[in-house]
């Protein structure tokens, strides 16, 4: 049957994007073990073991793996399940095939869009130039731009057919044409219509769409019978209803393969891959890595993480040596704390207002100096008694002592009081004149014989 083997052809294509996916998750599993052993760069030897044995085990895996891919896809292959829910059906699918046919024939559907040069078109009227064709179901239209706002012209598509025209001498198109069979003008006065294409497969390819529209080739009689019956095959509309309803069927079971395909690899990777992996590193790596070779030869320190250490250490004992020291500093050193500051506001308070500066006193001298007083007989000479301008020197002014403070608090209060000298009147200049006479008569006293013996 049709159905089946064009089926079973597109599940078997399904294998080389399954292996695909299993490739891809395997090279990704292989990354993350190569990050994860990076963290043991100090043991180079551990590494590399390690990594060795959890890909080996990957490798294991990777066949059971496929193999089980191609298994669900050979379980697909060996049965068409036709009564699946939702698979449309043989009747389904013939009346989807005739509905779709009556809707691209109403709805005038648009087979290709394309920039297409009319070549055969004089130079007086505008010469060769390019347009942007519209080919539906029933017309083939152009117009200036691809934005299809101004309509050039329409042309229908009944009674016309298309043929190959040569290239001429220097020309780099690729040219086909449209005529009408019942020798009909094709646009205004031209009975054909030559359209130029850049290549062979634009021309090709418009060639094709003309033909799903309904304009056939014009094919000479010279043509096999071959290509002929190729031709009445493919004009045949029963045979197109049957393709149509095939690719109906087809369309509808595949989309319940993938459906299912898309389902059940990644499961298969998940259980038979990934799950696995994660069962054998935590169970089955570390007696795997003391089964391979001598546990010192596994915990061998690089050369840097070697010298790193030794680096490591010594600074390790200068820093221990350096907390002895100040240890010693600490224990063996007396801290006094430093007095509280002086209070020196009142000697900036003094600056500011100085005391008034006391004027100084001399004692006077006596205008006339003492007699000696006598030694014999008689009383002495009284001593002249000042005059009116002289007098008693007065005692000058000392401070006192200051009062002992009340409390502790007034030791730094108020500042001391700075002496001052008496208030004295300034000393008078002495005059010139000889003294004044005693008032006191003067006695004369005879001498005495003894003296004078």
């Amino acid at each position: 049957m049709a159905f089946e083997a064009i089926v079973k052809k597109q599940i078997v294509k399904l294998k080389g994007p399954s292996l695909k996916s299993v490739d891809l998750v395997i090279q990704e599993l292989i990354n993350t073990v190569k990050k994860c052993t990076k963290k043991l760069a100090n043991f180079p030897r551990l590494c590399e073991e390690t990594e060795r044995i959890v890909a080996n085990h990957i490798r294991e895996r990777e066949g059971k793996t496929k193999d089980q891919v191609l298994l669900l896809i050979d379980i697909q292959v060996s049965y068409i399940n036709t009564n699946h829910e939702d698979f449309i059906g043989f009747a389904n699918a013939q009346q989807r095939s005739s509905q779709v046919h009556k809707k691209n024939t109403i709805g005038n559907q648009v087979i290709r869009k394309g920039w297409l040069t009319i070549s055969n078109i004089g130079i007086m009227k505008g010469g060769s130039k390019g347009y942007w064709f519209v080919l539906t179901a029933e017309s083939l239209s152009w117009y200036k731009d691809d934005e299809e706002k101004e309509k050039k012209y329409m042309l229908p598509l009944d009674n016309l057919k298309v043929r190959d025209v040569e290239k001429g001498f220097m020309s780099s198109k690729h040219i086909f044409a449209l005529f009408n069979t019942e020798q009909r003008n094709v646009y205004k006065d031209y009975r054909f219509l030559e359209l130029a294409c850049d290549s062979q497969e634009d021309v090709d390819s418009w060639k094709a769409s003309l033909l799903r529209a309904g304009v056939y080739p014009d094919k000479s009689l010279t043509e096999n019978d071959e290509n002929g019956q190729a031709e009445n095959f493919s004009m045949d509309p029963q045979l197109e209803r049957q393709v149509e309803t095939i690719r109906n069927l087809v369309d509808s079971y595949m989309s319940i393969i993938n459906k299912c395909i898309r389902d059940l690899i990644p499961k298969t990777i998940m259980h038979l891959m990934i799950n696995n992996v994660k069962d054998f590193i935590n169970s089955e790596l570390l007696a795997q890595l003391y089964s391979s070779e001598d546990q010192n030869t596994l915990m061998e320190e690089s050369a840097e993480q070697a010298q790193r250490r030794d680096e490591m250490l010594r600074m390790y004992q200068a820093l221990k040596e350096a907390l002895t020291i100040i240890g010693d500093i600490n224990t063996a050193t007396t801290f006094t704390p430093a007095p509280p500051p002086v209070d020196d506001s009142w000697l900036q308070h003094s600056r500011r207002s100085p005391p008034p500066s006391p004027t100084t006193q001399r004692r006077p001298t006596l205008s006339a100096p003492l007699a000696r007083p006598a030694s014999g007989r008689g009383p002495a000479p009284a001593i002249p008694s000042p005059g009116p301008h002289s007098g008693a020197p007065p005692v000058p002014f000392r401070p006192g002592p200051l009062p002992p403070f009340p409390n502790s608090s007034d030791a730094f209060g108020a500042p001391p009081q700075v002496p001052s000298r008496p208030t004295r009147a300034p000393p008078s200049v002495p005059s010139r004149r000889p003294p004044p006479s005693p008032t006191r008569p003067t006695i004369i006293r005879p001498l005495e014989s003894s003296l004078l013996d």
